[in-house]
C-alpha cells in the first residue's frame, strides 16, 4: 500500500466569515441533515427564550417599579435595583452570543475539514448513521453515530474520526465516545484482539467494552506482553504468529501501542478510548502513519492467509465459525461491582432488621 502524500495546510487556515456561510448554506442545500443539530439549538434557544422571558420580565417590570419609586424618594436601593437588572440582561445576553458563536465555531471547524478530505482524496461527514462493522464498539447501545469522520473516497476503504452510542435508560442512561480508525482488509483473518496496556483503568482492568475469556490469551516473545495482551480464540495461536511476526509486532509498539487494535473478518479497527480531537494535524498524521506501517504490513502479511481448518479450496476467503469470534467472559470487574453492592444491600436490609426489634 503506497504512502499518501498528506496536505495538511487547509487545517492550518482560517475561513473568512462569508466562507462559512456560503459552506453552510452549500452544505445544508446538498445535505439537509448537516444543519440538523443547528436547527435543534435554534429551538431551543427559542424555548429558553420564552421561559427566560415567562420568569424574568415580571421580575424586570418588578424592578422597574422599584425603581421608578426609588428616583422618586430617593431611595439608596436604586443603584443596587438597576446593577440587577444590568447583570440579568448580561447574563442573557452572554448565554445567546455563547450559542450563536458556538454555531459559527462548528460550521468554521467543518469547512476546514471539508477542505482537508478534498485536498487529501478524503469524503468528511459531519455525522453519520450507524456503521456496519463488526467490531466490538460498533455493536452496542443506540443512537449509534459516526461523527466528524473521513473515508476514502476510492481505493481501498479507510474510515477515520470518532464514534458514540448510547446505552442504559432513564437516569441512568450515558453516552460512551470513542475515536476510531477501519481499514478495509483483503483476507479474512480469525478474530484476534490486542488490548493495549497503556489505556487500561484500575487494577489492569481493560477499557474495552467487551471482556474475552482468559483461556484465549496468546503470550508472544520479546517484550511485546509489556504493551498488549492478545487475545486469539483457541487452536488457533498458530495462525496468530503467522500474522504477528517480529516485524509487526515491532510496528504496533512503535506507532500504535496508546491504542487497542482488532482484526475481525477481513477488518482491521483501531479504538482510542477518548475521541480523537477534530481539526488537529498531529493527530491524523499519527493514525494515517499507523495506516501506512500498521496497516501496510498486515496487508502483506496475510495475503496469503488461508485457515486450513475451513472445507474449502485455499483459494476461498472464509475462516472456519470457531475462528471468527472470540469467547466472551464475565468482567471481573463488574463481578465485583455487584459484589460490594449486594454486601451493602444486604448490610442494609439486616441493619434496618435489627433496628425494628
Amino acid at each position: 500500500m503506497a504512502a499518501r502524500v498528506v496536505d495538511y495546510s487547509p487545517l492550518l487556515s482560517t475561513p473568512t466569515p462569508q466562507e462559512v456561510a456560503d459552506y453552510r448554506k452549500q452544505a445544508q442545500a446538498k445535505d439537509p441533515s448537516w444543519g440538523a443539530r443547528t436547527t435543534l439549538q435554534v429551538v431551543l434557544l427559542v424555548i429558553v427564550g420564552i421561559a427566560v422571558a415567562a420568569v424574568f420580565v415580571p421580575m424586570i417590570g418588578g424592578i422597574g417599579f422599584a425603581l421608578v419609586g426609588g428616583f422618586q424618594n430617593g431611595s439608596p436601593v436604586t443603584a443596587f435595583f438597576l446593577l440587577m437588572v444590568v447583570l440579568l440582561l448580561g447574563l442573557v445576553g452572554y448565554a445567546i452570543v455563547r450559542v450563536v458563536i458556538a454555531s459559527s465555531g462548528r460550521w468554521g471547524r467543518w469547512l476546514k475539514l471539508d477542505r482537508f478530505a478534498r485536498a487529501n482524496g478524503f469524503v468528511f461527514s459531519p455525522s453519520s448513521g450507524s456503521p456496519n462493522y463488526p467490531g466490538a464498539i460498533f455493536q452496542l447501545g443506540d443512537s449509534r453515530r459516526s461523527t466528524e469522520h473521513f473515508r476514502t473516497a476510492e481505493g481501498r476503504f479507510l474510515d477515520f474520526g470518532n464514534y458514540q452510542y448510547t446505552t442504559g435508560s432513564g437516569k441512568n442512561r450515558s453516552t460512551r465516545y470513542w475515536g476510531f480508525l477501519a481499514l478495509k482488509l483483503d483476507r479474512r483473518l480469525p478474530h484476534m484482539v490486542l488490548d493495549a496496556r497503556a489505556n487500561n483503568g484500575l487494577f489492569g482492568g481493560s477499557n474495552l467494552p467487551a471482556t474475552f475469556a482468559k483461556d484465549q490469551v496468546l503470550s508472544l516473545e520479546g517484550d511485546f506482553d509489556r504493551y498488549f495482551t492478545l487475545y486469539c480464540p483457541k487452536e488457533y495461536e498458530r495462525d496468530a504468529l503467522y500474522v504477528f511476526t517480529p516485524d509487526l509486532m515491532a510496528l504496533l509498539i512503535d506507532e500504535a501501542s496508546p491504542y487497542d487494535v482488532e482484526i475481525v473478518d477481513d477488518w482491521m479497527f483501531v479504538y482510542s478510548q477518548k475521541p480523537f480531537p477534530p481539526g488537529v494535524p498531529a493527530v491524523y498524521e499519527r493514525l494515517l502513519r499507523i495506516v501506512e506501517t500498521v496497516g501496510a504490513k498486515t496487508l502483506t502479511q496475510t495475503d496469503r492467509y488461508h485457515d486450513d481448518r475451513a472445507a474449502v479450496p485455499f483459494a476461498a476467503n472464509v475462516v472456519a465459525p470457531q475462528g471468527t469470534r472470540l469467547k466472551r467472559s464475565f468482567s471481573v470487574g463488574a463481578v465485583i461491582l455487584i459484589v460490594v453492592a449486594a454486601l451493602i444491600w444486604g448490610w442494609s436490609f439486616f441493619a434496618d432488621l435489627l433496628t425494628s426489634f
